[in-house]
C-alpha cells in the first residue's frame, strides 16, 4: 500500500538476546515517598520503640528500615508504624544508595511554607519513556515473606488478566540439591481460579492481602544521577488521573511524553492536592473521606501545541516518526498527503468490491490514507469511523500527532479478528 504514513512506534521491544525479550525496565536509584509513617498506638505506648522511632528520624533513616528495627528488638510489635496521609512527600537520606541524593533534592525543591520547616510539596519531574505504562508500572500484588507471592500481569493478548507465582525450583540431576537455574526465578500462572486474575473471587484480594501497588519513573531536573528516581503509590485516583494527564498530552505532542514539554524547557510537575475520594465501608456504603492524592501537572500553554493555521498538532516528533513515500515532512508541513496523492492505496474498484476513489472535496480527508488501512484489513470504513471517534474524540483526524495515533493503534492489530474484536469492546 504505497503512500500509506508509516509510524515507528516507540517503545517496541528490542530482538531477543541470551537474557531473553523482556519487557522495557528502567533502573532507579532511590525513592521519593508520597507520605510519612508514624507509630501506632500500642507501639507509642513502648518506650523502646518511641526511642527506636525518633532515633531513626533524626538519622535519616528510611521508615522500612525503622520498622525493621523495632520488630527486631520488639517482637510482640508486628506492626508497629502506619501510614500517615500528609500534604507533602517524604524524601529521607536511608531512601538513597547516595544519602547526598537526597540532600541535593531537598535544596533544590523544598519550601518552608510557614512552620519553619523545609517540605517536598512540589517538583519538577521528566519522563524517560513515550510509553506510559513503562515510566507507571502498576499491578496487583501479594506479598509474602519479603517477597512478591502473587501479582497480576496481562496475557500477549493485552485483554486478559492472569495471576502469576514463582514456580517451584525443580532438583538437579543427582535429585539432592535444587538445580542451577538462568537467568532468575522461573515463574507460573497460580493455579487457582485457572491462572485468571479474578479480585471479586479472589481470597488474598478479599482480605486485604493483595492490593493495587504502583509507582512513577522519572528525572528530576539538576540531580546529578544516572539512574531514575521513584514515588510509588497504591492509590487508584492518583494513577488514573496520571493516566487521562499521559494520554491527553501524548495525544496534542504526536504520542511522546518524554523530555521537555515544549521549546521552553518545561517539564512536568508532581504535587497533592487534597480532594473528596469515594469508597465503600465495612456496612458497604458509599462514603466520602479527604484525602492528599499524588497529582501530575503540565503547566503549559496547550494552544502553543497546536499550529493554528491549519488545525494540526505536528511536534519535533512526529516529523522525526511519519514519513510519507520515504520522506520527511520539513518544519511547519502537514503530515497529510497532498490531495492529489489521497486515495492511492484505493484504486478504482467494481462496484461489488471496495468503494471507489472519491473526488472533490472528500479526496482532501487527511484520514484517508488510514482509512485506506482499514479497507486493507477489511473493516467497514463507517464503523471504524464511529469507533474512532468515541475512542479519541472528533478531532482525531485533522491533527497529525492523532492520526499518528491511529495509525500505530492499527499496526498493533495482527489481523482482522483482533480489529474487530477492539472496535467491538468500544461499540459494544
Amino acid at each position: 500500500m504505497q503512500n500509506v504514513v508509516a509510524v515507528v512506534a516507540a517503545g517496541r521491544n528490542a530482538g531477543p538476546t541470551v537474557l531473553g525479550q523482556r519487557n522495557i525496565h528502567i533502573p532507579t536509584a532511590g525513592k521519593i515517598r508520597a507520605g510519612i509513617k508514624v507509630l501506632t498506638r500500642k507501639a507509642q505506648e513502648n518506650p523502646a520503640a518511641l526511642s527506636i522511632y525518633e532515633e531513626g528520624l533524626r538519622a535519616g533513616r528510611s521508615f522500612d528500615d525503622i520498622e525493621r528495627s523495632i520488630v527486631t528488638q520488639i517482637p510482640d510489635l508486628a506492626r508497629p508504624l502506619v501510614p500517615k496521609n500528609v500534604p507533602y512527600f517524604t524524601v529521607r537520606p536511608g531512601d538513597f544508595p547516595n544519602p547526598e541524593t537526597a540532600a541535593q533534592i531537598m535544596r533544590l525543591y523544598a519550601e518552608d511554607r510557614g512552620d519553619g520547616v523545609p517540605r517536598l510539596y512540589r517538583f519538577p519531574v521528566i519522563f524517560p519513556a513515550d510509553v506510559w505504562q513503562a515510566v507507571m508500572p502498576h499491578g496487583l500484588v501479594a506479598w509474602g515473606a519479603g517477597e512478591k507471592k502473587f501479582w497480576s500481569e496481562y496475557a500477549p493478548d493485552g485483554r486478559t488478566r492472569v495471576c502469576k507465582c514463582y514456580a517451584p525450583v525443580p532438583p538437579d540431576r543427582s535429585g539432592r540439591k535444587p538445580a542451577r537455574t538462568f537467568g532468575g526465578r522461573k515463574t507460573q500462572l497460580r493455579r487457582e481460579n485457572n491462572g485468571m486474575c479474578d479480585p471479586e473471587n479472589c481470597r488474598e484480594f478479599q482480605e486485604r492481602k493483595c492490593n493495587l501497588s504502583g509507582r512513577f519513573i522519572f528525572y528530576i531536573p539538576g540531580v546529578q544521577s544516572c539512574d531514575a528516581f521513584e514515588l510509588p503509590t497504591n492509590s487508584v485516583y492518583s494513577m488514573t488521573r496520571a493516566i487521562q494527564k499521559f494520554e491527553a498530552l501524548a495525544f496534542l505532542r504526536g504520542g511522546r511524553i518524554s523530555g521537555f514539554l515544549d521549546a521552553k524547557r518545561t517539564t512536568f510537575y508532581i504535587s497533592k492536592v487534597e480532594r473528596d475520594v469515594p469508597h465503600i465501608d465495612e456496612q458497604g456504603r458509599s462514603v466520602r473521606t479527604k484525602i492528599w492524592l499524588i497529582e501530575l501537572e503540565a503547566p503549559i500553554d496547550v494552544t502553543a501545541l497546536l499550529n493554528v493555521s491549519d488545525g494540526t498538532v505536528l511536534s519535533d516528533t512526529t516529523r522525526e516518526t511519519l514519513t510519507l513515500d520515504g520522506t520527511q515532512p520539513g518544519p511547519g508541513v502537514s503530515a497529510s498527503p497532498p490531495c492529489d496523492q489521497v486515495g492511492a492505496p484505493a484504486d478504482d474498484r467494481d462496484p461489488d468490491d471496495k468503494p471507489k476513489r472519491q473526488s472533490g472535496a472528500d479526496a482532501c480527508d487527511p484520514a484517508e490514507p488510514i482509512l485506506a488501512v482499514v479497507d486493507a484489513f477489511g473493516l467497514e470504513r463507517g464503523r471504524f469511523e464511529v469507533f474512532a471517534k468515541k475512542k479519541w474524540g472528533t478531532g482525531w483526524k485533522f491533527n497529525a500527532g492523532g492520526r499518528a495515533r491511529v495509525l500505530a493503534t492499527l499496526e498493533s492489530f495482527e489481523d482482522l479478528a483482533a480489529l474487530k474484536a477492539e472496535v467491538d469492546s468500544v461499540l459494544g
